[in-house]
């Protein structure tokens, strides 16, 4: 039990609120109806994964705002081919769907394909704010860049903090995942003492996916320190594909935010590594209090997950 009488559980239950997930438009064609899986409203954003058409990432939105939910496409900045390539969606997006939310990266590729290195590039434009954009996220790496050394990624930090003071568009930090809190809350430390960090931070929590797969994409994503406790249960060949929840990150950085309002981090993002389908299921069941606090150190739902 918490100071003020507020429980660990309850504490849990609201820093999961205003959780968002994500969905690819390869995924999303095999998802027959969002309303089956996702509540309505559910903030979902929308990949624009290198090499792919962004067409695709429209039409995914287009349907997403069809089926009740509140799309916010990605952006990113390598993978667009010119300025009126992205000026063109913009105003594609904002006539006929009316996105007000975007997400800006830098995006992995070695070469860029248009104009555009970096996101700042493509912020100074002013086209997100040209079109309608009224919150905008932009790229955080708690755990390090496998493309960006550490002074360009700080430096980042404080370009896009400068860039909040002169913009009407709320900005916000949204992170790649990791797997331990000790990482998150020291960056989050870090770049508010050395980067003048002032910029609300939406964490990137792993969804519900067997080691292997986490291993996986943990490796492509660059992460690095708190990869170590995926790698003392994988020693377990048994356990490889153990489906794995992210109950004990939730419930440490939940009790984190708590004693320490000073805290840069808001709230979470959901990636579905192992489907929708299932991390929608367990982020429901943990926003409607179906779970258990445990002994381990984090908790567990009442609700089968299929």
């Amino acid at each position: 039990m918490m100071s003020g009488h507020v429980s660990e559980k309850d504490l849990v239950i609201e820093f999961m609120k205003g959780c968002t997930v994500e969905v690819t438009p390869g995924g999303a064609s095999k998802i027959e109806d969002f309303r089956e899986i996702l509540r309505p409203d559910t903030t979902v954003y929308v990949t624009f994964l290198p090499g792919s058409d962004f067409a695709d990432t429209v039409k995914t939105v287009k349907r997403l705002r069809e089926e009740g939910m509140n799309p916010v496409p990605h952006f990113a900045a390598r993978s667009i081919p010119s300025k009126v390539f992205l000026e063109d969606n913009l105003k594609a997006l904002q006539g006929e769907v009316g996105v007000e939310e975007a997400l800006l990266i830098g995006g992995g590729v070695d070469n860029p394909v248009g104009e555009f290195h970096c996101a700042m590039q493509v912020l100074e434009l002013g086209l997100f704010e040209k079109y309608g954009i009224k919150k905008l996220g932009v790229a955080g790496h708690p755990e390090g860049s496998p493309d960006i050394p550490p002074a360009e990624v700080s430096k980042a930090i404080r370009e896009k903090n400068a860039f909040a003071k002169n913009t009407d568009m709320d900005l916000y930090i949204a992170t790649q995942f990791c797997f331990e809190a000790a990482p998150i809350l020291e960056w989050d430390r870090r770049i508010r003492e050395e980067d003048g960090n002032e910029l609300p931070i939406h964490i990137g929590i792993p969804g519900l996916a067997t080691i292997k797969t986490l291993m996986k994409h943990a490796q492509a994503c660059g992460i690095g320190a708190s990869m170590r406790v995926l790698t003392r249960q994988a020693a377990n060949i048994a356990k490889l594909m153990t489906v794995r929840q992210p109950d004990k990150l939730v419930r440490d950085l939940a009790l984190a935010k708590a004693k320490d309002p000073s805290i840069g981090i808001k709230q979470c993002h959901l990636y579905p590594l192992g489907g929708l389908r299932k991390s929608a299921a367990w982020m429901y069941a943990v926003l409607d209090g179906e779970f258990e606090m445990d002994k381990k150190g984090g908790f567990k739902v009442n609700v089968e997950i299929k």
